[in-house]
């Protein structure tokens, strides 16, 4: 079983940046992703890469604002977010998929952290 340990989120304002990290307790030999989940909101996939990391995929919100990268040395993900907008503003989870490639849905994901709020102000 893969422990997940989500870090570096905070209270930002509107065009800052952030970067979140995702601690494995083990190497994950699978793809991994990253989710946030609004108030009131359904948990929605952000970014996935793949297993040995040249594959990377992102939802259109975010695309060429965040940048997601593995560091399979640290067994770390991390997810660079730029130019950050209010409408970011949720509990970012990470989380490892069943698949080489990262798969952009919930129930492709079989380990998660337990999140990490990231709230921007206007």
């Amino acid at each position: 079983q893969v422990q997940l340990v989500e870090s570096g989120g905070g209270l930002v304002q509107a065009g800052d940046s952030l970067r979140l990290s995702c601690a494995a307790s083990g190497r994950s030999n699978y793809a991994m992703g990253w989710f946030r989940q609004a108030p009131g909101k359904e948990r929605e996939f952000v970014a996935g890469i793949s297993s040995r990391g040249g594959i990377t995929i992102y939802a259109d919100s975010v695309k060429g604002r965040f940048i997601i990268s593995r560091d399979d040395a640290k067994n770390t993900v991390y997810l660079q977010m730029n130019r950050l907008k209010p409408e970011d503003t949720a509990v970012y989870y990470c989380a490892v998929a069943t698949t080489a490639l990262a798969p952009m849905t919930r129930a492709s994901y079989s380990y998660w952290g337990q999140g990490t709020q990231v709230t921007v102000s206007s």
